[in-house]
Protein backbone atom coordinates (compact mmCIF):
# COMPACT_ATOMS: atom_id res chain seq x y z
CA UNK A 1 0.00 0.00 0.00
CA UNK A 2 1.41 3.32 -0.98
CA UNK A 3 2.03 5.97 1.72
CA UNK A 4 -0.65 8.40 0.40
CA UNK A 5 -3.29 5.68 0.25
CA UNK A 6 -2.37 4.53 3.76
CA UNK A 7 -2.57 8.14 5.12
CA UNK A 8 -5.95 8.67 3.40
CA UNK A 9 -7.25 5.36 4.80
CA UNK A 10 -6.05 6.29 8.34
CA UNK A 11 -7.67 9.74 8.12
CA UNK A 12 -10.93 8.17 6.93
CA UNK A 13 -10.84 5.71 9.81
CA UNK A 14 -10.22 8.52 12.33
CA UNK A 15 -13.09 10.62 10.91
CA UNK A 16 -15.35 7.57 11.21
CA UNK A 17 -14.34 6.96 14.84
CA UNK A 18 -14.89 10.62 15.77
CA UNK A 19 -18.29 10.63 14.03
CA UNK A 20 -19.32 7.42 15.81
CA UNK A 21 -18.24 8.85 19.19
CA UNK A 22 -20.19 12.07 18.50
CA UNK A 23 -23.36 10.20 17.52
CA UNK A 24 -23.02 7.98 20.58
CA UNK A 25 -22.58 10.97 22.93
CA UNK A 26 -25.53 12.81 21.40
CA UNK A 27 -27.67 9.71 21.68
CA UNK A 28 -26.69 9.35 25.37
CA UNK A 29 -27.51 13.02 26.06
CA UNK A 30 -30.87 12.61 24.36
CA UNK A 31 -31.69 9.54 26.50
CA UNK A 32 -30.63 11.32 29.71
CA UNK A 33 -32.59 14.47 28.89
CA UNK A 34 -35.70 12.50 27.87
CA UNK A 35 -36.07 11.22 31.43
CA UNK A 36 -34.80 7.69 30.84
CA UNK A 37 -33.07 6.46 33.96
CA UNK A 38 -30.29 3.95 33.71
CA UNK A 39 -29.80 1.40 36.50
CA UNK A 40 -26.29 2.74 37.17
CA UNK A 41 -27.62 6.27 37.75
CA UNK A 42 -30.19 4.97 40.20
CA UNK A 43 -27.58 3.03 42.17
CA UNK A 44 -25.32 6.05 42.70
CA UNK A 45 -27.98 8.67 43.46
CA UNK A 46 -28.29 9.21 47.23
CA UNK A 47 -31.69 9.26 48.85
CA UNK A 48 -33.09 12.76 49.13
CA UNK A 49 -32.66 14.21 52.58
CA UNK A 50 -35.18 16.74 53.76
CA UNK A 51 -33.27 17.65 56.93
CA UNK A 52 -32.37 21.29 57.53
CA UNK A 53 -30.71 23.17 60.37
CA UNK A 54 -33.15 25.77 61.70
CA UNK A 55 -31.27 27.10 64.72
CA UNK A 56 -27.92 26.98 66.52
CA UNK A 57 -27.73 28.00 70.18
CA UNK A 58 -24.69 28.51 72.41
CA UNK A 59 -24.78 28.56 76.20
CA UNK A 60 -23.48 27.41 79.60
CA UNK A 61 -25.84 24.49 80.22
CA UNK A 62 -27.85 21.91 78.28
CA UNK A 63 -30.64 19.44 79.01
CA UNK A 64 -32.20 17.00 76.54
CA UNK A 65 -29.70 18.21 73.91
CA UNK A 66 -31.01 21.80 74.18
CA UNK A 67 -29.08 24.78 75.49
CA UNK A 68 -30.83 26.00 78.65
CA UNK A 69 -28.62 28.96 79.61
CA UNK A 70 -28.04 30.88 76.35
CA UNK A 71 -25.13 33.29 76.26
CA UNK A 72 -22.14 34.23 74.14
CA UNK A 73 -19.89 35.21 77.09
CA UNK A 74 -17.97 32.56 79.04
CA UNK A 75 -15.30 32.19 81.70
CA UNK A 76 -12.26 29.97 81.03
CA UNK A 77 -13.55 27.23 83.39
CA UNK A 78 -17.01 27.08 81.73
CA UNK A 79 -18.19 24.28 79.48
CA UNK A 80 -19.50 25.76 76.23
CA UNK A 81 -22.57 23.96 74.84
CA UNK A 82 -24.02 24.15 71.36
CA UNK A 83 -27.43 22.82 70.42
CA UNK A 84 -28.30 22.24 66.77
CA UNK A 85 -32.03 22.23 65.99
CA UNK A 86 -32.93 20.31 62.83
CA UNK A 87 -36.27 19.75 61.14
CA UNK A 88 -37.30 17.19 58.57
CA UNK A 89 -36.50 13.54 58.23
CA UNK A 90 -33.77 11.31 56.87
CA UNK A 91 -32.70 7.73 57.42
CA UNK A 92 -29.15 8.99 57.98
CA UNK A 93 -27.52 12.40 58.26
CA UNK A 94 -24.34 13.72 59.84
CA UNK A 95 -24.05 16.82 62.02
CA UNK A 96 -20.59 18.19 62.80
CA UNK A 97 -19.47 21.05 65.05
CA UNK A 98 -16.09 22.69 64.38
CA UNK A 99 -14.86 24.96 67.17
CA UNK A 100 -12.19 27.51 66.18
CA UNK A 101 -10.15 30.08 68.09
CA UNK A 102 -9.79 33.69 66.89
CA UNK A 103 -6.59 32.84 64.98
CA UNK A 104 -8.43 30.17 62.94
CA UNK A 105 -6.91 27.26 64.85
CA UNK A 106 -9.35 24.34 65.15
CA UNK A 107 -9.90 23.67 68.85
CA UNK A 108 -12.14 20.63 68.38
CA UNK A 109 -14.33 18.86 65.84
CA UNK A 110 -17.13 16.49 66.81
CA UNK A 111 -19.46 14.51 64.56
CA UNK A 112 -22.74 12.79 65.34
CA UNK A 113 -24.90 10.60 63.10
CA UNK A 114 -28.60 11.31 63.29
CA UNK A 115 -31.77 9.79 61.79
CA UNK A 116 -34.34 12.47 62.55
CA UNK A 117 -38.07 12.28 61.96
CA UNK A 118 -39.34 15.81 62.63
CA UNK A 119 -37.79 18.28 65.07
CA UNK A 120 -34.53 17.04 66.61
CA UNK A 121 -31.74 18.51 68.73
CA UNK A 122 -28.08 17.53 68.70
CA UNK A 123 -25.74 18.75 71.45
CA UNK A 124 -22.00 19.39 71.33
CA UNK A 125 -19.73 20.88 73.97
CA UNK A 126 -16.14 21.88 74.69
CA UNK A 127 -14.17 22.54 77.84
CA UNK A 128 -10.60 22.27 79.00
CA UNK A 129 -9.44 21.08 82.44
CA UNK A 130 -7.00 23.99 82.64
CA UNK A 131 -9.58 26.42 81.21
CA UNK A 132 -10.21 27.69 77.71
CA UNK A 133 -7.81 30.45 76.66
CA UNK A 134 -9.37 33.92 76.71
CA UNK A 135 -10.36 35.22 73.31
CA UNK A 136 -12.97 35.04 70.57
CA UNK A 137 -14.25 31.71 69.27
CA UNK A 138 -16.60 30.44 66.61
CA UNK A 139 -18.54 27.21 66.31
CA UNK A 140 -19.49 26.25 62.75
CA UNK A 141 -22.12 23.58 62.22
CA UNK A 142 -22.13 21.30 59.19
CA UNK A 143 -25.01 19.14 57.97
CA UNK A 144 -23.82 16.34 55.68
CA UNK A 145 -20.50 18.16 55.07
CA UNK A 146 -22.17 21.48 54.11
CA UNK A 147 -21.92 24.53 56.33
CA UNK A 148 -25.25 25.23 58.02
CA UNK A 149 -24.30 28.27 60.09
CA UNK A 150 -21.99 29.71 62.74
CA UNK A 151 -22.20 31.21 66.21
CA UNK A 152 -19.57 33.49 67.74
CA UNK A 153 -18.77 33.58 71.44
CA UNK A 154 -16.07 34.94 73.71
CA UNK A 155 -14.13 33.63 76.70
CA UNK A 156 -13.26 36.52 79.06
Amino acid sequence: MDLHVHARWTRGLMVGVVALATVSACSKEKKESSGDVTPAATATTPAASTVAVTDIDVGKAAANSRVTDKTDNFKPADTVYTSVHTTGSASAATVMARWTFQDGQVVQESTQSIAPNGDAYTEFHISKPTGLPKGKYKVEVFLDSKSAGTKDFEVK
